[in-house]
């Protein structure tokens, strides 16, 4: 009995230990430093926001302020300005509608997930989340 209790609690703990390590694989840690970020987007008045496909940039928001995608009517992707390859506040992440493009390095972003699609980055853009309560998109942290 003693044998089978020791057996099963060998298993027990290389079972934990693989569901902790195929977890944490799914978490990319994002190397942008954390600032505070609840920035309230009137889109009675940022009405272009409204439309699929277009992007607006907010700076002083942010580490390197703040790019706000629509995707379709009412689903949005925001995410940190600051190119995650150059890792720095003057290095800017530019909406050019689907792409972010970085200043300095030029990689390139697809702004739906934010994932590197050409150049040196390697890592996504830091994302922040959305809320749409009316007419205003709260991006937060």
């Amino acid at each position: 009995m003693k044998e089978l209790v020791l057996k099963s609690g060998k298993y027990l703990l290389i079972f934990t230990m693989l569901v902790l390590m195929n977890s944490s694989c799914d978490k990319v840690d994002s190397q942008i430093p954390d600032v505070y970020v609840n920035l309230p987007i009137n889109l009675s008045i940022n009405n272009e926001l409204t439309i699929p496909g277009n992007s607006l940039y907010s700076p002083g928001v942010g580490f390197g302020g703040i790019i706000v995608y629509c995707e379709t009517e009412g689903s949005y992707y925001a995410f940190d300005a600051a190119c995650t390859n150059e890792i720095n506040s003057s290095c800017k992440v530019l909406n050019e509608g689907l792409l972010g493009i970085c200043s300095c390095c030029e990689s390139q972003f697809i702004l739906i997930g934010g994932y590197p699609s050409d150049g040196p980055a390697s890592a996504p853009l830091k994302q922040y989340k959305t809320s749409l309560y009316g007419n205003i998109l709260r991006v937060y942290n």
